[in-house]
């Protein structure tokens, strides 16, 4: 990169940071559609720039303190000089006089001695809330993981292939992949492919979905004749992983309030040859269709709204899009969500509430506010759900519990619930 590094390519990077740094859409919208824009940039370049534009974001609370200015032009030759380890020398013709000197400074510069929220590189107000339950040094432990890009993992469709086969075939197409540290169903890979082309995932036998999301999957354990509701579907990852556990056997509702969507999820079902999974559009946690199927569902999982914090290793854009005016809006969501989901589980069901969060406020406050007001429902140890599955994970016994400092996963957070008979 550093042989041939172009003024084009330099020009480039900083007119993508022009259009993404404002966050006025998310990251990958932003950049995807300035792609789309510039159509002639070659997959070298536009594989430049993106990942230049992520260290960025990766790391903006340390570059805007570290630069004079923090102009796009300037958060990019800092983190190309610093973060990701072009040499001064390969960039020589394209810098200014002024460049070159605070360049050679910030290349020598020790980025230890910088205070303690800009190595965390986090909002104070995500720190603050942290350090009600971490000491400084975990949570630089995990800020530091979350600075990093995610593996790439992959879930088994299992209807389609075991995972032998999947990692069989993996090997033999020169893309090694490794079982899942946790997850029985989940491959993570060496590297990263371009998989939307790959025969196993346009066959539907492998999916993209990081390990951590398949073990929250876990949890709500579905048999072959539950009825069962995803509550906050999405695009479907875990409808799809919770529909092969299911053997595409009874009845499974993926509702979502978000018609695009759940129009991502259609090309994902086709692919997975489920035949039990009913999409359906919801108004909200009152559309008549959730009211209808009140005490009569066997499992039902709430991966709520939230503010995604567990997630910046892959969208790290959330660290300035997310604010605390916004958490309180997202409590108040995730409490009606969790109230509207548990009226739909019957005497002996299940409710498992999930987030991909760190902060306590979205998840066991959540949780704790909602067993206050039923008594109908208690705790069951996440541990022992997931040891009738022959899984163990360190630090998840009450609760799921996932750090990627310590499980090398997404951050999760999960409670199971049982009503009583």
């Amino acid at each position: 990169m550093s042989a041939s590094f172009t003024r084009g390519q330099l020009e480039a990077i900083v007119h993508a940071l022009a259009v993404v740094l404002p966050l006025r859409t998310p990251a990958d919208v932003a950049l995807k559609h300035h792609f789309h824009e510039h159509r002639a940039l070659g997959a070298r370049d536009r594989a430049i720039i993106a990942d230049t534009v992520y260290s960025v974001l990766r790391r903006r609370r340390l570059l805007e303190a570290v630069t004079p200015s923090a102009s796009p032009r300037e958060l990019a030759l800092a983190s190309l000089v610093k973060l990701q380890g072009i040499s001064i020398g390969s960039l020589e013709q394209l810098l200014r006089a002024e460049e070159r000197a605070w360049l050679a400074a910030l290349k020598a510069a020790d980025l230890d001695a910088q205070p303690f929220e800009v190595k965390a590189d986090l909002p104070d107000w995500v720190i603050a809330r942290l350090r009600k339950r971490y000491a400084d040094d975990e949570i630089l432990a995990l800020a530091r993981s979350l600075q990093h890009p995610a593996p790439l993992d992959l879930r088994v469709n299992t209807l389609k292939a075991p995972r032998q086969a999947v990692l069989d075939r993996l090997e033999a197409d020169g893309t090694p992949g490794v079982p899942a540290r946790f997850s029985p169903v989940g491959v993570r890979l060496k590297e990263k492919i371009v998989l939307n082309r790959h025969p196993m995932f346009l066959d539907g036998a492998v999916e993209v979905q990081d390990e951590g999301s398949q073990v929250l999957g876990l949890l709500v354990e579905p048999r072959r004749t539950d009825m069962v509701v995803d509550f906050c579907a999405g695009a479907g990852g875990k409808t799809l992983q919770l529909g092969a556990a299911m053997g595409s056997h009874g009845r499974l509702y993926a509702y979502d309030v978000s018609d695009k969507r759940l129009a991502n999820l259609t090309p994902r079902l086709r692919r997975s040859g489920l035949s039990n999974v009913h999409p359906q559009r919801i108004s909200g946690e009152n559309d008549t269709k959730v009211k209808r199927l009140r005490g009569k569902v066997d499992r039902v999982l709430v991966d709520a709204p939230c503010t995604g914090l567990g997630t910046l290793r892959r969208n790290p854009d959330l660290k300035t899009r997310q604010t605390e005016a916004g958490l309180a809006e997202l409590n108040a969501k995730q409490s009606a969500i969790l109230e509207a989901a548990g009226s739909l589980v019957k005497p002996g069901g299940r409710l498992v509430y999930g987030t991909c969060s760190l902060l306590e406020e979205e998840n066991e406050a959540i949780v704790d506010r909602f067993l206050a007001a039923h008594p109908e429902f208690s705790i069951v140890p996440c541990a022992e759900v997931l040891a009738r599955q022959g899984v163990a994970i360190p630090g998840c016994e009450r609760y799921l519990r996932l750090l990627p400092h310590v499980h090398d996963t997404d951050g999760f957070f999960a409670a199971v619930m049982q009503r009583s008979e």
